[in-house]
């Protein structure tokens, strides 16, 4: 049976794996991977941390917003039932001090009327209705005496109750108004009521004292849901709230619904214990919730700073690390190859050498038999076709000479394999190399052009190591031009005590992408014909004679290199430097 954890393990690691041969895909993969792995195991804790702690805090938000909507509605509540209790108790201990007979004295009515209003303000009037439903005492600013109540709904609920308290209704008074009625009982056994009108200002007064602001609502409704005051938002006063009924309950609810205007809203209820009304509160969700929203905006803008700070320090301590790795990478690479390549040189040096020696000996002999020939024919004076004879030997004569330079060079190149630095012509050096390449120019009819500075002052540098970089170059720029192309060698003066060597063809030329990538190791645009070393080392050898190279290319127009060389080189460096 497999282990689940080690399946888990061995998928992760075949996740990170990377190729072991020494190329850019090999750094750029190992580059990429670090930094996700980095990335995942520092950002995933802090989106977690942030999830639970957003969800925690809407709780918690949510909850502390909930509780003061309900303790302003519960609070309010309380003021309403406070007030109405206190009209309703008034009126109830007036109808138990008084008998009918002496509430129905106008004289004396009046009289209690004004000391009744005078302690509480919002009375209107005060009327006694006997048990026919005939009002036959009032007082007050309408003429209502002798008016039939029989049949009116607030006198048949007053007749069941004992006390009621009715909706705000107009009347023929044409204000909001409602009216407390107490009913009694007379000794016979006949009941009569006292009855008295409100007007609804307190209740604007008390809604006020609620402080709301500007875009919230607090309003007064009945069972029916009707308006039982003005409304900001949802009506006037006797209009229906355009939002479904509460549900019963005498403690402070709260519901997240959406108001006709699509607003997102709190909604708080709580109606009154005795009196058919609910007091409603009204908060849209954006104004309970800005600091919500402002903490929120923070909080994705600091996990948002957070992660592309974690992202980019992963990256570049990363990108540090593998920098270092491949430049670690680079130098042993190089350092083998250096060894490599001298030892090759060394070989083909030592080569060269034995075959010059082998071949300079025979040349010694041809050119003594030829100088014997020539002097043959010189002293004997009617030597047949002498002259004939002696061009023939002349020509001998010249080609043992070429071929004892072709000889010097090679003895010349196999002495420069060790690094030694001595005053050189720079100019030399290149008519030096080229010379190892006329064949090849001369087979493809390619056009060396030369543009030597006859004053360039001597430097001190290696030859050898001179010699391999501009072979290098030049071999470059004979790889990218076409047969009857053309190369320009080109000295010069430059400035900061430098001499600048420039060699120009007019091949196909490099994009810009692949001019960053030229100095790289094992960058060849020769597909397989190449290693990618050949500039990687000119690059190693210029620095390490304390020069700098650049290029200067065009795609379809051509390619310049330019070396600047110091006229007073720096000591050698050692290949573990």
């Amino acid at each position: 049976m497999k282990n689940p954890l080690g399946t888990m393990l061995s998928r992760l690691r075949s996740v990170f794996d990377v190729p072991d041969e020494i190329a850019p895909e090999r750094y750029r993969m190992l580059r990429r991977k670090i930094t996700l792995l980095m990335t995942a195991v520092s950002v995933l804790p802090l989106l977690i941390l942030t999830a639970v702690s957003y969800h925690q805090y809407q709780s918690t938000l949510t909850r502390e917003i909930v509780t003061p909507v309900r303790a302003l509605v519960n609070k309010t509540r309380h003021s309403f039932e406070l007030f109405l209790a206190e009209r309703s108790s008034t009126v109830s201990l007036l109808a138990k001090t008084y008998s009918m007979a002496e509430l129905s004295d106008e004289k004396n009515l009046n009289r209690i009327f004004l000391a009744l209003k005078g302690e509480f303000p919002g009375f209107v009037d005060l009327g006694v209705i006997d048990g026919r439903g005939v009002q036959v005492g009032y007082v007050g600013p309408y003429d209502v005496r002798g008016k039939n109540y029989s049949e009116a709904d607030w006198y048949n609920r007053t007749r069941v109750k004992g006390v009621y308290i009715s909706d705000v209704f107009m009347g023929f008074r044409r204000f909001p108004h409602i009216a407390i009625a107490v009913q009694r009982m007379n000794p016979d056994g006949s009941s009569w009521m006292l009855r008295a009108t409100i007007e609804t200002t307190q209740f604007d007064r008390l809604i006020a004292s609620m402080g709301l602001d500007p875009e919230s609502d607090a309003f007064l409704i009945n069972t029916a849901g009707v308006l039982q005051t003005n409304s900001r938002f949802y009506g006037n006063v006797l209009d229906v709230m355009p939002m479904p009924v509460p549900h019963l309950s005498y403690e402070p609810s709260i519901i997240d619904t959406e108001d006709p205007e699509g607003r997102q809203i709190f909604l708080s209820s709580a109606f009154l214990q005795n009196a058919d009304f609910a007091i409603v509160a009204v908060k849209p969700k954006t104004e309970i919730l800005r600091p919500w929203t402002s903490l929120r905006s923070d909080l994705l803008i600091f996990v948002a700073f957070s992660v592309a700070l974690i992202i980019s320090a992963a990256f570049g301590f990363t990108d540090m690390l593998v920098r270092r790795m491949r430049d670690s990478d680079e130098r042993r690479i190089a350092a083998f190859v250096q060894i490599e390549h001298t030892q090759k040189l060394s070989s083909i040096g030592r080569l060269a050498a034995g075959v010059a020696h082998e071949i300079n000996n025979p040349l010694a002999i041809i050119n003594e038999k030829a100088g014997l020939a020539a002097d043959l024919i010189a002293l004997s004076q009617d030597f047949p076709q002498k002259e004939r004879f002696s061009a023939i030997v002349e020509a001998i004569s010249r080609s043992v000479d070429r071929c004892r330079s072709i000889t010097h060079r090679l003895l010349g190149f196999s002495r420069r394999m060790d690094a030694t630095y001595e005053q050189l012509d720079v100019n030399g050096i290149l008519k030096e190399t080229m010379s190892f390449l006329e064949q090849e120019a001369v087979h493809r009819s390619i056009t060396i052009g030369t543009s030597l500075d006859a004053g360039l002052p001597r430097i001190t540098s290696d030859r050898g190591q001179l010699q391999q970089v501009f072979l290098n170059i030049i071999n470059n720029a004979f790889a990218a031009v076409q047969d009857g192309g053309s190369v320009t060698l080109t000295t010069f003066a430059a400035d900061g005590g430098m001499v600048g060597v420039s060699i120009q063809d007019n091949g196909k030329g490099m994009s810009e992408e692949v001019q960053r990538h030229i100095f790289e190791p094992f960058f060849t645009t020769k597909k397989t014909a190449g290693t990618g070393l050949g500039m990687f080392i000119t690059y190693g050898i210029i620095k390490r004679l304390g020069g700098e190279i650049g290029i200067n290319s065009r795609e379809g127009v051509g390619t310049t290199v330019t070396v600047y060389l110091p006229q007073d080189a720096p000591a050698p460096q050692s290949l573990e430097n």
